[in-house]
């Protein structure tokens, strides 16, 4: 099913497995957004995380970048609007999707790109991508998490040189330091982001959205009450579990211990 916008600026497909493609579709721009390109953007997450049908999203852009940032032909509309209207933030809204996003990222992620691609749960990219903060070159301050999130990333000093040197990474630098998860030739990026999300649509799915939000929710908190978190959700869990639930469970462990593993090869 498509709900692309108007448009076609971002492009929205849902397939019957479950997995729904986001695209960021205006290549001869390198994919910068203009102010109608984010609302859009926002709020086609918005929908596919209120939609049952939709259990995985991935996000990527057309052409030979994945996003280049904000159309800084119309800053003005984009930045005197308000940073802190939630409903029309892409980010914000990815942040608050309880459904898994990988992000399939192929040549730029610039500056606002950047910050859509920390907001993805998985990244994978391809070998010749690039991941650049621009906000202190061109004078723009951060409102998308930039200058919180790769911090606690990457570190506060290699953030710090990422950031006010305006200096590029390669997707190889950022697969070693620990934001990109898998590093793919150009052809395979989508493929791969496929297969990532094939092997969590095969998981319990009421599962998968309360596992998400306690390793996001966790992580604003200090490691202490975080782990009271867990505690508090696993008891809330398992509390409203009926005995039919814990049969089942008890018959799906049994019947995979019941398999017999595949012969060694050695």
């Amino acid at each position: 099913m498509d709900r692309s916008s108007p448009e076609n600026l971002i492009l929205v497909t849902c397939q019957p497995d479950g997995i729904a493609l986001v695209t960021i579709n205006r290549p001869k721009s390198l994919n910068s957004l203009t102010k109608s390109m984010m609302t859009d953007l926002a709020k086609a997450f918005k929908s596919l995380d209120a939609d049952d049908s939709v259990l995985v999203i991935i996000l990527s852009g057309s052409g030979r970048s994945f996003c280049s940032g904000v159309d800084l032909t119309s800053a003005e509309d984009v930045f005197k609007g308000d940073v802190k209207d939630m409903e029309s933030d892409p980010v914000a809204q990815m942040e608050r999707c309880r459904k898994p996003i990988i992000g399939a990222i192929g040549g730029f992620a610039v500056t606002a790109g950047f910050e859509i691609a920390l907001a993805c749960d998985v990244l994978v990219a391809s070998k010749g991508a690039k991941f650049m903060d621009t906000h202190a070159r061109f004078g723009i301050f951060p409102s998308w998490g930039l200058s919180q999130k790769l911090s606690r990333i990457i570190g506060p000093n290699r953030a710090r040189e990422v950031s006010l040197a305006a200096m590029p990474l390669t997707a190889e630098q950022a697969e070693r330091l620990g934001f990109v998860n898998h590093l793919v030739e150009e052809c395979e990026l989508l493929k791969k982001a496929r297969e990532i999300a094939a092997a969590i649509i095969k998981n319990n799915q009421d599962l998968v959205l309360r596992y998400k939000s306690v390793i996001n929710d966790g992580l604003k908190l200090d490691l202490g009450h975080a782990l009271t978190l867990e505690k508090e959700r696993a008891h809330e869990y398992y509390n409203g579990m009926t005995k039919e639930q814990f049969k089942k469970m008890q018959e799906f462990i049994a019947g995979r211990g019941s398999k017999k593993p595949p012969p060694s090869k050695l």
